[in-house]
């Protein structure tokens, strides 16, 4: 069955990404108003996308940092801010694991969070 919002790739079938949980990055961009549109780009763009491995995000995101774990790193505004998830591929499903400034992002493990 072919998704009607989806891109057509001459699949019988086109997933497209689901993320958990726009409430995370809406939390945040409520506290951090210069982050909303870089934030609600981001999740326009990955909401959209067919990820099926780290390569994929890399074309689209040159400077996203794959790490261990499934986890990717996107610089946010500049690299201001920074965003981690973990991405489960086969299921489509991205994981909001941290969003937060630079400096706070130098005091986690982003492998483990």
């Amino acid at each position: 069955m072919t998704n009607p919002l989806a891109p057509d790739t001459g699949s019988s079938y086109t997933v497209l990404m689901r993320i958990i949980a726009k409430k995370t990055l809406r939390d945040f961009w409520e506290r951090h108003p210069d982050a909303a549109e870089p934030l609600k780009a981001w999740y326009h763009d990955a909401q959209h996308a067919q990820w099926t491995t780290p390569r994929d995000i890399r074309q689209t995101y040159a400077t996203a940092s794959i790490i261990a774990t499934n986890r990717v790193v996107f610089n946010i505004k500049g690299n201001t801010y920074r965003l981690i998830v973990a991405i489960n591929y086969a299921f489509g499903i991205v994981y909001i694991r941290f969003i937060g400034t630079h400096q706070a992002y130098d005091q986690i493990d982003a492998t483990t969070v």
